[in-house]
């Protein structure tokens, strides 16, 4: 099967998932790392007061985050 659209590659996701279970263990360690690693940066990087206003600063100046106005 040659994936075309998005959902191709969902269902050979899980047909492999299927197969073989140790994907699984795989992408649950790689998505705990990045959550790791995210806590660690902006702990970092913004502890104090204005943790949620300096938070929202650096996610806005990535563009990961809208502005409100």
């Amino acid at each position: 099967m040659i994936p075309k659209k998005d959902s191709d590659y969902v269902k050979l996701y899980a047909e492999k998932l299927k197969e073989d279970n140790s994907l699984f263990v795989q992408q649950k360690k790689l998505i705990e790392s990045q959550i790791k690693s995210s806590v660690s940066l902006f702990t970092n990087n913004f502890s104090g007061k204005d943790f949620k206003t300096n938070a929202r600063r650096y996610l806005q100046g990535r563009k990961l985050l809208k502005n409100r106005f």
